[in-house]
């Protein structure tokens, strides 16, 4: 089939939510995807930061296809090795924890909303989580509720009760906010919906860990797109030295596969006991299977030390090319997380990049967002930056 054939069958079929760019994408290799009639594309989008590691990494692939063969799915009802490998190892990253597994971003977040609650109900019945305006927690009612970006909320009200949304980075507008009922502080450590916005305040984290601390409360860190590496260490927490209650991942802990985890310390999750939450397909041997496999190659491969290596590249020679593009207002982020904040929107950026064979996406309107393998090499840097350069160009004319 072309393009446009895959294009008119899915418009055909689908629900009208999402905005696809015009291509049907085939198959991947690396840091490379192939449209349906052999385009390359160099992948600096990463299907929203998952496929960290590329497509059709050998190990992941291995580990797909051996625990597929042998077993596809039993439920919680019973354990199975992968599972518990991979809560062992998230467990141990963490410093020591519990750890829920699910299918998803929005449902990592939604058992941490949960836990908090959870929590909160032996704490005198606290309930209420503040989180940040231009934050991004999920598409599940309560995860959307939590979410400080208005256009999510519109056509979906009445929202649950129980979130209080103030300005991100301001610590002040957080105790402002306090009320008798709060019982946890929800934030990513850089907003990347938001349009990877990083802390300026280099206190804010540490902050707000001591205010939990102090009010006795959780912080909870959506890690849903930061983690797993793609800030250059494990979690991005790490950069502040601030550990959290709960830290939701998912994105790129499975390099393709669905697969979500919450991981909090024993005392938080102490109140998620047998029947208090659960999905059916938490914890799938085959997502697991995956999962060990990105965690092994982190470690094996020194993906993390290429990450922060070639993310500074990224991030000098992007701002070398905004001192020449007028339209640039900025270059921000960690490692492969990076926003270029523009002077206008950032739409027509992506689709001049589309057509010289870069894959990229635009968020918060105006900002280019750059989420690329993990194990990105110098050269395929290069070859992204050069596109990214002209298509900057473009945009002055």
């Amino acid at each position: 089939m072309t393009n446009r054939e895959v294009v008119t069958l899915a418009h055909g079929a689908l629900m009208d939510v999402y905005a696809c760019l015009p291509i049907a994408l085939a198959r991947g290799e690396g840091a490379y995807l192939y449209d349906v009639e052999g385009k390359r594309y160099l992948d600096f989008f990463c299907g929203l930061a998952v496929t960290s590691l590329g497509h059709a990494h050998p190990g992941v692939t291995n580990a797909i296809r051996e625990q597929a063969a042998r077993l596809t799915h039993v439920s919680n009802v019973f354990h199975t090795e992968s599972s518990a490998r991979v809560a062992d190892e998230l467990s141990r990253r963490f410093g020591g924890g519990r750890v829920f597994l699910c299918n998803s971003g929005a449902e990592a977040n939604e058992a941490a909303i949960k836990l908090a609650r959870r929590w909160g109900s032996s704490q005198g019945g606290r309930y209420e989580i503040i989180t940040a305006l231009n934050s991004f927690h999920g598409r599940t009612l309560a995860t959307l509720a939590a979410t400080g970006q208005e256009k999510y909320h519109v056509g979906f009200q009445p929202l649950p009760q129980g979130f209080r949304i103030v300005p991100f980075d301001d610590l002040a507008a957080v105790r402002a906010a306090l009320r008798d009922q709060t019982v946890a502080v929800m934030v990513e450590p850089i907003q990347g919906e938001g349009g990877v916005v990083v802390p300026r305040d280099g206190r804010y984290l540490e902050g707000l860990r001591e205010l939990c601390d102090q009010r006795k409360m959780l912080l909870i860190f959506d890690e849903v797109q930061t983690g797993v590496g793609r800030t250059g260490k494990f979690f991005a927490y790490e950069h502040w030295g601030v550990r959290p209650d709960v830290a939701t991942l998912a994105k790129a802990l499975g390099n393709g596969l669905p697969i979500g985890a919450a991981v909090a310390t024993p005392e938080a999750a102490s109140g998620m006991t047998a029947g208090a939450h659960g999905s059916t397909f938490g914890g799938n041997p085959v997502s697991c299977a995956s999962a060990l496999a990105v965690l092994r190659a982190l470690d094996a491969d020194g993906v993390l030390e290429n990450c922060a290596a070639v993310g500074a590249y990224l991030m000098e020679r992007l701002r070398e090319i905004a001192k020449r593009a007028k339209t640039v207002l900025e270059v921000r982020g960690k490692g492969m997380l990076i926003g270029i904040e523009l002077r206008h929107e950032a739409r027509s950026a992506v689709e001049f990049c589309l057509e010289q064979g870069l894959i990229v996406n635009a968020t918060a309107g105006n900002v280019l967002r750059l989420l690329p393998p993990l194990n990105l090499s110098r050269a395929q840097a290069d070859e992204g930056l050069a596109i990214i350069s002209r298509a900057l160009g473009a945009a002055l004319t």
